[in-house]
């Protein structure tokens, strides 16, 4: 028989699994639950300071004071763990990008959307959104995986944003689907150039403004006509 493939994009459940239990049962979700965080927490840590390659299971299971059994009871081996860090990270900068749409702003979608790229790009220079999402992620993960997983983060929202941009009249209407790629492979491929750099901060203005011609210019073909 053929091996069962492994599910490309976690989910929230996957890598943070919430206790429903009640009673001892519950009791011993919520311990397994904290057990999983410390030990998401402790690799997050440690991946950011000294790469995938330079740090083992025994050294994560010591900063969160947990057994080496604990750790691949949770889970399995040191890509699990290192999946879990990368979406926990992934989400929180989902987490950002949510709270600053909801901030009250005058400014149309569109505007807010090229906002809310410069902001990612920004957030490229913290030192472990490089580490983990833009250096170690590909090599770890396979860049395939790893691409895989950045369309299931962002792809959707870009979408969303292109569609809602091209009813309002904002952008020229085109097919949407090829579109929201080609997007998001330049973001991506702008977060990498960043976290490649020796000179980030010159890279990260180069890259910003770039990005942001390359969008203004889907409003100019409106503006021209």
């Amino acid at each position: 028989m053929p091996a069962a493939r492994k599910r490309l994009i976690p989910t929230e459940a996957d890598v943070n699994p919430s206790p429903k239990k009640d009673g001892a049962d519950g009791v011993r979700a919520q311990q397994a639950q904290a057990t999983r965080r410390a030990l998401v927490e402790a690799a997050r840590e440690l991946f950011t300071e000294r790469g995938y390659h330079n740090v083992g299971i025994r050294e994560f299971a010591a900063k969160a004071n947990v057994t080496r059994g604990a750790l691949y009871h949770h889970f399995g081996d040191k890509e699990s763990l290192f999946l879990a860090v990368f979406d926990a990270v992934e989400r929180e900068m989902m987490g950002e990008g949510a709270q600053r749409r909801r901030a009250k702003s005058s400014d149309d979608a569109w505007t807010q959307f090229k906002r809310g790229i410069q902001a990612y790009l920004d957030a490229v220079m913290r030192p472990e959104v490089q580490r983990i999402t833009l250096i170690d992620g590909p090599a770890v993960l396979g860049w395939a995986r790893w691409r895989k997983l950045e369309e299931g983060y962002g792809l959707g929202g870009i979408t969303n944003v292109l569609e809602g941009a091209m009813k309002d009249g904002l952008i020229r209407q085109q097919p949407v689907e090829p579109l929201a790629h080609l997007l998001l492979g330049s973001v991506m491929e702008a977060a990498l150039l960043i976290a490649n750099s020796d000179k980030p901060r010159k890279r990260r203005a180069e890259v910003g403004e770039a990005l942001d011609s390359l969008l203004s210019g889907l409003e100019n073909v409106v503006v021209r006509k």
